[in-house]
């Protein structure tokens, strides 16, 4: 079978290349190994697609921590404003939440599949069912795709098969392998945006625990400060969770030659002066009471227990007993609740995949391959990942609508 460019791999990126490629007036087919696209887009955002974030190019440049240079043609090209009008004018009303965060008002991801889906259809794009093997170059350029089920002819191949996290909706890391088959340099995956293991008992014993306003802040070994941040975590039966360390975690990648070490500010309203001086307030008004229920008054419940232990002071210790070094003690584990990082969870449960095809390796502007003619790339594959709040579907949709407009262009000028 014969197209001019074909795309493999039918996520966000991938549906944002084919549509933009069959725009420009050459024949497109899309080859997904699922039954249906964009299975991962159902699942962000909670079911509700983070679609973008509100915000201009160099802001989005600036939520990502690694190669964000290399992404300043295709964010310039594609800005979260052409994301937006994009979809605003295909139907779907989209809202602005907290933090910028834009979602379609019906809070239905499946609202934006649908969009892509049947605009690939009515610009022709051939949506085809199969697993792609690897990719066919012959004197340095490409000219097909080995499926399972069977051969393709093309011109122009875009990349788009998405990372290594969530492999239940096809990001099964073959994109890496083909790319690598191909001369490529992978930069070892990473899961990112993603929870973290804590060592110690303490985390399994407050699970379920969300905290609110809290900040939280990451060393490396060297003491220095790698992430801090006002806002939510969560405990689990494995360490933390919640968006607060989702964010940490991108930059937390060398858990090989790198330990961390995190702490919670439980009370980032007060100084340690004010906080002891409402310590000293409930000791002098309930000198009575165990240590035990003066903490309940400052702590969530679940959390009381675990705060004595750290604090080393005894929950049954009468508050008028309480001593100097044992208030101290709690003011510092207040402000400061420390917790040592085992590592992160799987890469499959990774929102995205850090690592990927080296960016040095692919032309920033057309996010084609430097190696093969004809191979261009979109999306997570590319060794480039952002925070959280709808940045790195924007990455997707941006590097997707780049390699889809130039691999056109390029086959319209070689015609």
């Amino acid at each position: 079978m014969n197209y001019e460019i074909i795309v493999i791999g039918g996520g966000a990126a991938g549906m944002m290349a084919a549509v933009n490629a069959a725009h420009a007036g050459v024949t497109v087919a899309l080859i997904e190994r699922n039954e249906k696209v964009g299975r991962k887009i159902y699942i962000t955002g909670k079911g509700r697609c983070n679609v973008t974030n509100h915000c201009s190019a160099q802001e989005v440049l600036a939520a990502v921590p690694k190669n964000s240079k290399f992404l300043h043609g295709a964010m310039t090209r594609t800005p979260p404003a052409r994301v937006e009008e994009f979809f605003e004018q295909q139907g779907v009303t989209l809202k602005v939440e907290r933090g910028n965060r834009v979602f379609p008002v019906s809070d239905r991801a499946a609202d934006i599949i649908d969009t892509l889906f049947f605009m690939m259809k009515r610009r022709g794009v051939q949506i085809i069912q199969d697993r792609a093997v690897s990719i066919v170059e012959e004197d340095g350029r490409v000219v097909g795709v080995v499926g399972e089920d069977r051969d393709y002819e093309c011109k122009a191949v875009i990349l788009a098969t998405g990372g290594a996290s969530y492999p239940g909706t096809g990001s099964t890391g073959d994109g890496y392998r083909m790319a690598e088959e191909l001369g490529h340099t992978i930069i070892d995956p990473q899961p990112s945006l993603v929870p973290l293991e804590i060592e110690g008992p303490y985390c399994a014993r407050m699970q379920g625990l969300a905290l609110k306003n809290v900040t939280f802040k990451v060393k490396n070994m060297k003491k220095k400060v790698v992430f801090e941040e006002l806002g939510e975590l969560l405990f689990t039966h494995f360490g933390i969770s919640g968006p607060l360390v989702l964010s940490a975690s991108t930059h937390m990648s060398d858990y090989n030659n790198e330990r961390y070490t995190c702490t919670i500010d439980l009370k980032p309203a007060l100084d340690e002066q004010m906080l002891d001086a409402r310590l000293l307030r409930e000791v002098a008004e309930h000198s009575n009471k165990d240590m035990i229920t003066i903490l309940s008054t400052l702590l969530p419940r679940t959390m009381v227990p675990i705060m004595a232990q750290v604090a080393d002071v005894p929950g049954n210790r009468k508050a008028h007993e309480l001593t100097k070094g044992e208030r101290r003690r709690l003011v510092e584990s207040f402000k400061a609740f420390p917790l040592v990082v085992k590592g992160p969870r799987p890469i499959a449960e990774a929102i995205v995949t850090a690592g990927g095809v080296k960016v040095g390796e692919v032309d920033p502007k057309t996010m084609q391959s430097k190696k093969v003619k004809g191979l261009y790339f979109a999306g997570e594959l590319l060794d480039v990942a952002a925070y959280t709040g709808g940045f790195n579907l924007q990455i997707a949709w941006a590097t997707g609508t780049t390699a889809g407009e130039c691999a056109a262009e390029a086959l319209k000028e070689e015609a």
